[in-house]
């Protein structure tokens, strides 16, 4: 079995593909939290509007 051996420049080059990659990831799961809060805000206001809906019809039904 032989041996693998990397030059200096080599390991840097593969030091910063790996911190580019990290970034990238980084930006990505930025990104996923955001969507996720902009989903918790909309699940929010839907449950609201709904819990709304069912007493306006709730008390729709109890006037006639």
């Amino acid at each position: 079995m032989s041996k693998l051996r990397y030059t200096k420049a080599e390991l840097e080059e593969i030091v910063l593909i790996q911190l580019d990659n990290l970034n990238a990831m980084h930006d990505l799961l930025r990104i996923m939290k955001l969507q996720n809060e902009l989903i918790e805000n909309a699940n929010k206001k839907l449950k609201d509007e709904i819990i709304d809906f069912k007493k306006k019809v709730s008390y729709s039904r109890r006037k006639k």
